[in-house]
């Protein structure tokens, strides 16, 4: 049995980024980008309106009030084409483009209209209510780099940009294939003595949230044929993800059948509470991360490796899940030698500080307490008993690389 930190540093040992795609930026939302992108386009592509009004020759208007002449509309995508001579203006609406000769605007809010003559109430000094070509951002302009999770805005922001196409990290496919007889599919006939197989939809739940496509394999029984037959579908893969079987009992048969066809196994058994039967290691030449059944065991080992894995292989570092700090809710006895996470729900206190407090049952099988935890809080080897009100490590549930 080995501890988090090791096995945590064979997990990244054991897997490198995968390859890349060019996309349409429609479909690029929560993709990682991997080079910089630079603008097609000036934006504004030249001197425009930022306010409904008349373009003015600041000169013309310093001293009010003062009559000008109309001579034409600038619209947005239909601007004047002549030039403001002294005594004249246009009217121009936001947006629209500053016409020749015009180096300011005066809203229609200080000025009479009769006709086209136009009795300007207010001075507007040069660059007034303009926004000049350029403004955003100009031609040749990296604006966005490498390495990011493409955000909703991060999408505009590429549209704007004139940058149809950009080039990503393909979606890491990932198969699942659960173990046991004693699990179905949800809506399929129960046995008496069966259980409904949450994991594998919580695990593809998982991936998917990570920025990978799971690949459903399908539930191999307590046989060696099963499993084989499984096994054989996951050619092509980059990585594979057991659930069940993972331990020594006389059904669990992960480690044998994979052994058979060449497993070389880095390591198993993980010095953690929950997600101790767990393994990782390679089969012909895919990395296999071995899940332990208990549904509560397998998320958090998903967040605890699966996350890591998942961050190397799309290229954003490999940190895994953010840690911080919370207020602790309740006291906490001392630790073994083994790793605690514990699931926790977050609030508030009086004074703002973020608490953590952890479920008073911690069992491994209770899916409806993890579903309502926002966070883990870390419990290191060994730790000593600590009160309510001091600090503790926590690691947010909230799982997920799409960004607003």
């Amino acid at each position: 049995m080995i501890s988090v930190e090791q096995a945590l540093e064979n997990t990244r040992a054991g897997f490198a980024p995968i390859g890349c795609e060019t996309i349409s930026i429609d479909q690029a939302l929560g993709r990682v980008l991997v080079e910089n992108v630079a603008s097609r386009v000036t934006q504004p592509p030249k001197d425009v309106s930022s306010m409904d009004g008349y373009a003015v020759r600041a000169e013309d208007v310093a001293n009010v009030p003062v009559t000008l002449t109309r001579i034409g509309e600038s619209q947005a995508g239909d601007g004047f084409d002549g030039e403001v001579g002294s005594g004249q203006t246009v009217r121009t609406f936001t947006g629209a483009p500053i016409p020749a000769g015009a180096d300011a605007i005066v809203i229609q809010e200080v000025t009479d209209v009769d006709g086209d003559q136009i009795l300007i109430k207010e001075s507007s000094s040069a660059g007034r209510f303009v926004r000049p070509a350029g403004l955003d951002f100009s031609y040749g302009d990296v604006l966005i780099n490498e390495g990011i999770v493409l955000s909703a805005r991060d999408i505009g922001l590429l549209a704007a940009m004139n940058v149809p196409w950009v080039k990503v990290r393909r979606r890491p496919r990932v198969g699942v294939i659960a173990t046991g007889d004693e699990v179905v599919m949800p809506g399929d006939p129960l046995g008496p003595d069966q259980i409904v197989s949450s994991n594998t939809l919580a695990l593809s739940g998982y991936i998917t949230a990570l920025g990978g496509e799971p690949v459903n394999l399908g539930i191999a029984r307590d046989t060696v044929e099963s499993l084989r037959e499984m096994l054989a579908a996951t050619k092509g893969m980059d990585l594979i993800i057991t659930i069940g079987g993972a331990s020594v009992g006389d059904y669990d048969l992960v480690q044998q059948v994979m052994g058979e066809k060449g497993l070389k196994l880095d390591f198993y058994k993980v010095a953690m509470r929950p997600g101790k039967p767990m393994i990782f290691g390679h089969l012909g030449g895919i990395p296999v991360l071995g899940l332990p059944g208990n549904p509560v065991s397998a998320g958090v080992t998903c967040v605890v490796f699966l996350t890591v894995a998942m961050d190397i292989m799309l290229g954003v570092g490999g940190g895994g899940g953010q840690k911080e700090t919370a207020v602790l809710g309740r006291d906490l006895g001392e630790n073994d030698q083994r790793q605690d996470y514990l699931r926790a729900e977050l609030s508030r206190t009086e004074d703002g500080a973020l608490s953590a407090l952890p479920f008073e049952v911690q069992d491994s099988s209770m899916m409806a307490r993890f579903a309502r935890a926002d966070c883990l809080v870390v419990r290191p080897p060994h730790a000593v008993p600590v009160k309510a009100g001091e600090r503790v490590e926590i690691i947010r549930l909230s799982m997920g690389r799409v960004g607003f």
